[in-house]
């Protein structure tokens, strides 16, 4: 068994990146992913790959694309602002059906904000984030070994589906240092789609520009065709003592972590909480969360923004006809709930 090492949430993404065949990473610096970003300077360039500090977001993230097109896996990373700068080529990417991995180390917003953790990016991340009809999977890690784990599996579902995936962590979990086990070296796997590399098919630019409105629409709903199997295969998610559960919170992230410690309190009286924390941000548990909510009266989103988790939390519930009530317990700008906020949450709902 390999042994376990503490790391940075940070440190933990870039370690495994590089672990699974990362070959190019471009970025530009930003908190609190910072140490990211440092960590690819020095152990990129100790391993013979590419490490480019752009002269800007938007140059990283057409460095990416124009990587991943030539074969190499590829990654850049950032900080919501940051991340808004590159959502045009992310968009590039997946109108081309390229794949590429964008860490988003989540701060305060909108605009500048601040440094301070935030999951205020979750409308752009979940869908969509540029223009145009496209999806990107999302992963949210709640520890340093899942911001390895999922990196890891990052590149894995990219070169799969073609697409982009997000490993969004809020600042948070990009920052602490915990106990982590990475995982083995591995090779990147030969495309035979990109430059160079098109055998036995007839050569073409790898390009998201179609002129001819029917066939733009025809290859997008193509595109959408294989999202549905990303929903049937890919989705993600962590039930923790939500069956029989007085209340279950739904949390990803750090929220998941303040609400283990309030279901901690809560058992000391008495009182049973559940916790359904989706993995996958896209795909959402939908059906796995609607199972849930037609089982249970109250279901508390609490996150660190005001109501966009809580969004895809009503829809799970109304897609299963579930008359279980949603609430909500929202911090924004930086602000993270505590353990005994959220208890005390949760016993004003079960006091109706």
């Amino acid at each position: 068994m390999s042994e376990k090492v503490l790391m940075k949430g940070n440190d933990a993404i870039a370690e495994a990146a590089i672990r699974a065949g990362c070959g190019a990473y471009f970025g530009y610096p930003i908190t609190p992913q910072n140490e990211l970003i440092a960590y690819m300077a020095k152990h990129m360039l100790d391993r013979g790959r590419i490490f480019i500090q752009a002269e800007s977001e938007i140059a990283a993230i057409i460095m990416v694309y124009g990587a991943s097109c030539a074969g190499v896996r590829a990654m850049t990373s950032s900080s919501s602002p940051g991340i808004s700068l590159k959502q045009e080529g992310m968009s590039y990417a997946a109108g081309a059906d390229v794949p590429l991995v964008v860490a988003n180390v989540v701060r305060g917003g909108p605009g500048l904000g601040n440094i301070a953790p935030a999951q205020s990016d979750y409308f752009q991340s979940t869908r969509g984030g540029g223009h145009g009809d496209y999806r990107s999977i999302v992963l949210a890690p709640k520890s340093v070994q899942e911001c390895a784990d999922l990196t890891y599996l990052a590149f894995d579902l990219a070169d799969k589906y073609r697409m982009p995936v997000i490993v969004q962590a809020d600042g948070m979990i990009g920052q602490m240092i915990e106990g982590v086990v990475l995982p083995p070296e591995k090779e990147a796997p030969k495309r035979d789609w990109t430059v160079g590399n098109q055998k036995g098919r007839t050569p073409r630019h790898i390009t998201s520009i179609h002129l001819v409105p029917e066939e733009l629409e025809a290859i997008t709903k193509e595109r959408f065709v294989r999202y549905e199997t990303v929903k049937a295969s890919e989705v993600r998610y962590e039930d923790n003592g939500c069956d029989g559960a007085d209340l279950v919170m739904v949390a990803y992230g750090t929220c998941a972590r303040v609400c283990l410690g309030a279901q901690m309190l809560a058992k000391k009286e008495g009182i049973k909480l559940g916790i359904f924390r989706p993995i996958t941000l896209y795909p959402f548990p939908y059906q796995e969360l609607g199972k849930i909510a037609a089982n249970c009266k109250h279901l508390l989103s609490v996150e660190m923004s005001l109501g966009q988790l809580v969004e895809d939390v009503k829809l799970s519930a109304y897609e299963a006809e579930a008359k279980s009530q949603v609430h909500l317990l929202a911090h924004s700008g930086g602000v993270i709930p505590t353990e005994e906020e959220v208890f005390a949450k949760a016993k004003e709902i079960l006091k109706k």
